[in-house]
């Protein structure tokens, strides 16, 4: 199944770093926070969301953004972030007001935690994702 079979299911499509732990923990406040199951989840590094990222027109060598695909547009970092909080359980869309800082500060921000994440968090060795569980398997791709 290629990324092509994903595109028109209804869901936004999160890309994250697999290896990344704050990534990993990102995925799970973010599935916590959606139980409607809005949105469905990628490893950057995995052929899907390489597919993914070929189709937007994205780099596939940096695993340093956070991609967001909601009905064929591709949002990254700060503002894939916020657009994912917007649609998530209250009070998280309040977050949502940042959208108005200009862009440019808000992706320093993003790049600085970026940088630092493995450093901070850690990363698996494998660089691979962690096997979800059953209950939320059907979300990953």
């Amino acid at each position: 199944m290629n990324q092509s079979d994903h595109v028109h299911t209804g869901h936004s499509i999160v890309l994250v770093d697999g290896g990344c732990h704050f990534c990993q923990g990102a995925t799970r406040f973010i599935i916590k926070r959606d139980p409607e199951g809005i949105f469905h989840f990628a490893s950057l590094q995995s052929e899907v969301g390489q597919e993914f990222l070929h189709a937007g027109g994205l780099s596939t060598d940096r695993l340093d953004t956070f991609v967001l695909i909601e009905d064929g547009t591709y949002y990254t970092k700060s503002t894939a972030a916020l657009r994912i909080a917007k649609r998530l359980r209250f009070p998280y869309p309040l977050a949502y007001v940042l959208i108005l800082v200009p862009r440019f500060v808000r992706d320093a921000v993003y790049n600085w935690v970026a940088r630092n994440r493995y450093r901070w968090f850690g990363k698996d060795e494998e660089d691979q994702c962690q096997i979800p569980p059953p209950e939320i398997r059907k979300r990953f791709f």
